[in-house]
């Protein structure tokens, strides 16, 4: 408590007069406190900082406002400047602020508006009792919990607050603080006294681990000896029976039959691996022999269909008595009839096998030996004047090849890739043109008149 806590004014001055000294603050309390019943009634508002009694002040300031508050406002309002110092006294600023606090001014405007912010929510809390009654009740509540410092701002400042009351308020803080400051000191001497104990108990229970690792170490040690000495009982054990048997001969014997048996697995795995050897040589061949007799059959029915469908149809239309056909069928080769068809690439010498047959079949062939002799500059020209191409891939060079794969897949121009440069070969082709499976166009080739 600062000197602002002791009894002053009138009653203090007329003590000192008559020579006697009050022997505490309480008789001068309970003297100033026998005052009229009037004086003890409700305040129509909520007393301000400055409005509270002188004594309040310093439990206020003390207990309310930080020392870090506290020195915000008296930098803000200049009353002490001697911040961050070695002038700087805590104790100093505290009686300051209680002096400040006691009459209106920017300082004690500034700690009332602090506290009002600081505390709202108790304040709200506080403002819902309406009696002295409850407002005391409320404040035990929270002393009883420990909540001092807000409820202690709340219970003073409320207009329903009587001045016992807040007597009793002030009287429990003030309580409270020689309570808690004994207990710090009963708790700082016990906590030294612990720091002792636990020194002597941190030495003792080092001085104790050093002597548990060293027979921890010993006691390895020791399991590492004995495990030495088992492994070597463990191996001699197997060769002290070698040597008995090596002794009697019977050790011979059985080396020499496991050997023969051995030898003989070998030489049965070695002829087994060779036979499995040849196996899988054979096995390879066969199946390639059954892949390519695949294709050849695949290829042979292909053709052979090619040619049935060729031959019925030079039939039927030899035929007095046959139907003439629409060209819609899938099988039908009128789908190609007035059509230019270009040939890239095959064997020349069967060229005019080549044309014969797409004569035969109303198709006009046109034909690029894919490079071989003619220039390729030619290539363009000919895609460019034909409506569909045909290209035995076996049969033609590497430039030409790209160059019409190239033109087929950006003018979407129907194109057959076929391997076989033979006439069977180039008469699928043409079937496969006219039933509108092509390699690289999704489109199909229509006969004249069908868009």
């Amino acid at each position: 408590m600062c000197d602002r806590c002791e009894p002053k004014g009138l009653l203090a001055d007329l003590f000192v007069k008559a020579g006697v000294a009050p022997a505490s603050s309480a008789l001068v309390t309970s003297m100033v406190e026998s005052e009229p019943e009037s004086r003890k009634q409700p305040s129509p508002r909520r007393p301000k900082l400055w409005e509270l009694e002188e004594k309040h002040h310093c439990p206020v300031i003390g207990s309310c406002l930080t020392l870090d508050e506290l020195k915000k406002i008296a930098r803000k309002c200049g009353f002490n400047g001697d911040f961050g110092g070695t002038r700087f006294d805590p104790y100093r600023l505290h009686v300051e602020a209680v002096s400040l606090s006691c009459s209106r001014n920017d300082a004690a405007e500034a700690m009332h508006k602090l506290l009002e912010r600081k505390y709202a929510i108790v304040i709200a809390r506080f403002e819902r009792v309406k009696s002295d009654a409850d407002v005391l009740a409320l404040w035990k509540q929270h002393l009883e919990r420990g909540e001092v410092a807000d409820a202690m701002w709340a219970a003073l400042t409320h207009k329903a607050a009587s001045r016992d009351t807040r007597n009793q308020v002030y009287g429990d803080v003030h309580m409270h603080s020689h309570q808690i400051g004994a207990g710090q000191a009963a708790d700082l001497r016990r906590l030294e006294w612990l720091q002792r104990e636990q020194t002597d108990l941190g030495a003792d229970n080092a001085r104790l681990a050093e002597e548990l690792r060293q027979q921890s170490r010993q006691t390895d040690s020791a399991k590492r000896d004995l495990a030495r000495s088992n492994e070597q009982v463990a191996h001699l054990e197997p060769l002290l029976n070698q040597v008995r048997e090596l002794e009697s001969g019977q050790a011979m014997t059985a080396i020499g039959r496991r050997l023969l048996l051995a030898e003989a697995q070998a030489s049965h795995a070695r002829e087994a691996e060779a036979r499995i050897e040849t196996l899988e040589e054979k096995v390879a061949v066969l199946r390639g022999d059954k892949a390519r007799l695949g294709r050849e059959i695949k290829e042979t029915a292909a053709e052979r269909d090619a040619l049935e469908r060729l031959w019925l149809e030079e039939a039927s239309s030899s035929a007095p008595s046959a139907t003439t056909c629409s060209g819609e069928c899938d099988t039908c080769s009128t789908r190609l009839q007035g059509r230019c068809v270009l040939c890239v690439g095959g064997h020349t010498p069967l060229l005019p096998h080549y044309r014969q047959l797409a004569k035969r079949l109303g198709v006009r062939l046109i034909h690029h030996d894919g490079g071989k002799e003619e220039a390729l500059s030619r290539l363009p020209d000919l895609l460019n004047a034909s409506d569909a191409v045909i290209c035995p891939t076996d049969c033609v060079s590497h430039p030409a090849y790209w160059q019409l794969k190239k033109h087929c897949k950006q003018t979407g121009k129907p194109c057959v890739l076929f391997k076989g440069a033979s006439i069977s070969g180039f008469t699928v082709a043409l079937a496969q043109l006219a039933s509108g499976r092509v390699s690289l166009s999704g489109e199909t080739i229509e006969a004249p008149g069908h868009g």
